[in-house]
């Protein structure tokens, strides 16, 4: 197997590694001044701006959407080293659109809804947010109890809706409810599109997260969509939207890739630095392992996620792949991290460096689109039936 990039996928990463080195790494003392004062740390708007020219002007738009719509219609393995990128930087910023909900209207829109949403989201020119987590949820969307009821030729749905990333400024939001209560997510789940400043569909609440993020929880009371806002076919929600999660489990792995790095990096160079007893801290043994033991990881993580990055674009079932790619990410970006801070000493506690912002965003992405634990409970469940096969 050739794990070599093409010359354009090369070119692309390149591309994307200035874009984030002149654009993103630069914003980063404003953006860790802001969380510092317990403010969000979002892009501020002025900036968004003008970084999102930037990115237009150097073709970075629209790079997942289909050629009909202006797009580069780039495979997931080219994504990857763009979200590697991505991820060496606490700034948090995609270049538009979001890839999971675009992959997902993709599947499902019909001819209307693609012309309504689908074509001006792949331009880059609407924002989407998706509503699939509930209050007593938990990692199980299947244990939903949103439910959409037939009303006329339209629907009625009542239930409550939380971890909503986007909400307030959001076009339009995919909203999964419960059709049929008997099916459960074997054909009663399904997806609907609800257009910003719809009546009975507001936000309730804004929930600040560690890391500077911030999540929303929405109120659904007796919320009326026509039959048009069904997306895709009724009762077969639960499908693309495990399509969506795989998809953002792929993402966020790659971007794991790239905090990894700099989390290495940050602390490579630090321990090449600073003495401590009359001796680098380089030359400490535990410094040393901690770095080869991560290095080591690194070189599987990237493997992993090509891997299954080539298989999703051969069209191959790739579900437990994404499972573990999400989890073995996270899990070696936070301890990397972990290690980076502890190098650093107290100045690794501190909100001057990056570090634990990018930290926190790990612990977050640990339970985002699954707990660990959850997925740790998928692979083992893939891999005693292949055993229990086997025999």
């Amino acid at each position: 197997m050739d794990f070599t990039l093409s010359e354009e996928q090369q070119m692309l990463r390149d591309l994307v590694a200035r874009f984030v080195r002149d654009n993103l790494i630069p914003l980063e003392p404003r953006v860790l001044a802001s969380e510092a004062e317990g403010e969000a740390k979002a892009i501020p708007a002025e900036d968004r701006a003008r970084i999102d020219a930037r990115a237009k002007e150097l073709g970075l738009y629209a790079l997942e959407s289909p050629e009909e719509f202006d797009g580069a219609n780039l495979d997931t393995v080219s994504m990857v080293g763009v979200f590697e990128e991505l991820g060496r930087t606490c700034v948090d910023y995609y270049f538009p659109p979001d890839s999971p909900n675009l992959h997902m209207l993709m599947q499902t829109c019909n001819d209307e809804q693609r012309q309504k949403y689908l074509e001006p989201y792949a331009r880059g020119e609407k924002i989407s947010a998706i509503a699939i987590s509930e209050p007593n949820g938990g990692g199980d969307p299947a244990a939903m109890i949103t439910r959409a009821e037939p009303d006329g030729n339209g629907w009625r749905i009542n239930g409550r809706k939380i971890w909503i990333s986007r909400a307030p400024e959001a076009d339009f939001t995919i909203l999964m409810a419960v059709t049929d209560p008997s099916k459960g997510a074997r054909g009663g789940i399904s997806a609907f599109v609800v257009d910003k400043d719809t009546p009975g569909y507001e936000v309730a609440r804004k929930i600040p997260m560690i890391g500077g993020r911030v999540t929303y929880e929405i109120a659904i009371d007796d919320l009326k969509l026509p039959g048009s806002a069904l997306l895709g076919e009724l009762g077969n929600g639960f499908g693309p939207m495990q399509l969506r999660l795989s998809r953002r489990r792929v993402e966020m792995a790659a971007r794991c890739i790239g905090t990894t790095r700099r989390a290495l990096d940050e602390m490579k160079a630090w321990v090449k630095e600073r003495k401590t007893f009359g001796d680098l801290l380089s030359n400490r043994q535990a410094i040393q392992w901690w770095i080869a033991d991560a290095e080591m990881e690194l070189h599987a993580l990237r493997l992993m996620v090509y891997n299954t990055a080539v298989k999703i674009d051969a069209g191959q079932q790739a579900r437990t792949e994404c499972s573990m790619v999400k989890l073995k990410g996270t899990e070696l970006a936070w301890d990397t991290l972990d290690k980076a801070m502890q190098a650093y000493g107290a100045m690794g506690m501190t909100k001057e460096l990056p570090l634990q912002m990018m930290a926190n965003q790990i612990r977050v992405q640990r339970i985002y689109e699954g707990p660990s634990e959850v997925h740790r409970m998928l692979i083992a469940r893939h891999a005693l039936q292949d055993r229990i096969v086997g025999l």
